[in-house]
C-alpha cells in the first residue's frame, strides 16, 4: 500500500475516534437531558428533562401524558442548599402535554426538580427516582463557541494522529505534535476561558482557583503535550512522550464534559445571610 493511502487511512481512523469520543462525552455529561419512561395505569409515559438552560428565560419542563385524568406537579428548589423545601407548581395541560416552568437563575445557578403525577384513582407517583439538576448558563456567541469546538475537535484528531505516527516511528511526529499543541492551546486555553466567561462569568475556575474538571483536564493535557513538544525539539527520535500525551488526551476525553463545573453554592450565601436575618 502506498504511503499516501496509509496516511489517509490513519487520518480517517483519527477522525472516527474523535467522533466516538465526542458522542460519548455528549451523552454521558451532566448537561445531556435525562430521559426514560414510567408506566402508570398500564400506560407508558416517556420523558426527556432538561439539565441545562440559558439565563435569558425560564426553563420549560414538559412531559407527554395522554391520560387526561392525570395531573402534574412540578417541585423545585435551589441546590446545593441547606433549605430542602421544594416549591410546588401545578402543571398546565395543552393537549397531551403537561408543562410548567422553572424560574430563570443567574449564571451557574442550579435547580433540583422533579415531577409528581397524580389522580383521584392512584397514589402520587414521581416521574424520576431522584431529582433532576438543571444548571443555568449565559449565552455564548457563535463566533466564540464554534471556533472553540472546532479547535478542540481538531486537537483530538491531531492528537490521535500524532500518537499513531509516533508508534509507527514516522518522520512527521514533531510536526504533528506542534499542530496538536497549537490547536489545544487555541481551543482550550484561549477560547475555552472566553466560553467560560460568557457562560458562567469567570474566565478560569480550575486549579488553583477552583475545581472545575473541564478546566483542569484541559490544563493537564496541555502540560503533557508541552512536555512532548520540548522533548522532541531536543531529540526528534524520542517517541515516548508524544505517545503518552496522546493517551492522556484520550483518557481525558473519557471524562464527561462539564463534570464538577461552575456552580453557585447557596450554602455559603445562607451562612452569611441567616445570621444577619436573626440580628434584624
Amino acid at each position: 500500500m502506498k504511503r499516501s493511502y496509509k496516511s489517509i487511512i490513519w487520518w480517517v481512523v483519527s477522525v472516527l475516534l474523535m467522533i466516538v469520543f465526542v458522542v460519548y462525552q455528549r451523552m454521558t455529561g451532566p448537561t445531556y437531558p435525562v430521559s426514560g419512561s414510567i408506566t402508570i395505569t398500564n400506560q407508558p409515559i416517556q420523558y426527556k428533562l432538561l439539565r441545562t438552560h440559558e439565563t435569558t428565560a425560564d426553563a420549560p419542563v414538559r412531559i407527554i401524558v395522554k391520560d387526561r385524568s392525570l395531573e402534574g406537579q412540578l417541585l423545585y428548589r435551589l441546590t446545593p442548599s441547606y433549605d430542602t423545601t421544594y416549591t410546588e407548581v401545578g402543571m398546565k395541560r395543552s393537549g397531551d402535554t403537561l408543562y410548567a416552568y422553572i424560574p430563570q437563575q443567574t449564571a451557574a445557578g442550579k435547580i433540583a426538580y422533579t415531577i409528581l403525577l397524580q389522580s383521584d384513582d392512584i397514589q402520587p407517583v414521581f416521574v424520576t427516582e431522584e431529582p433532576v439538576v438543571i444548571r443555568f448558563k449565559g449565552a455564548v456567541p457563535d463566533y466564540v463557541l464554534i471556533p472553540h469546538i472546532i479547535f478542540m475537535f481538531l486537537a483530538m484528531v491531531f492528537s490521535v494522529r500524532t500518537g499513531i505516527e509516533a508508534l509507527r516511528r514516522g518522520a512527521k511526529t514533531f510536526q504533528l505534535t506542534k499542530w496538536t499543541l497549537l490547536l489545544l492551546f487555541l481551543g482550550g486555553l484561549i477560547l475555552g476561558p472566553l466560553v467560560q466567561k460568557y457562560a458562567f462569568d469567570a474566565y478560569w475556575t480550575g486549579w488553583p482557583f477552583g475545581h472545575d474538571l473541564t478546566d483542569n483536564k484541559t490544563l493537564f493535557s496541555f502540560i503533557f503535550w508541552l512536555i512532548a513538544f520540548f522533548t522532541l525539539w531536543k531529540n526528534r527520535q524520542n517517541r515516548t512522550w508524544p505517545i503518552v500525551a496522546s493517551v492522556v488526551l484520550l483518557a481525558v476525553y473519557l471524562i464527561p464534559h462539564s463534570v464538577l463545573g461552575s456552580e453557585i453554592d447557596y450554602r455559603e450565601i445562607e451562612t452569611i445571610i441567616n445570621p444577619l436575618l436573626l440580628l434584624w
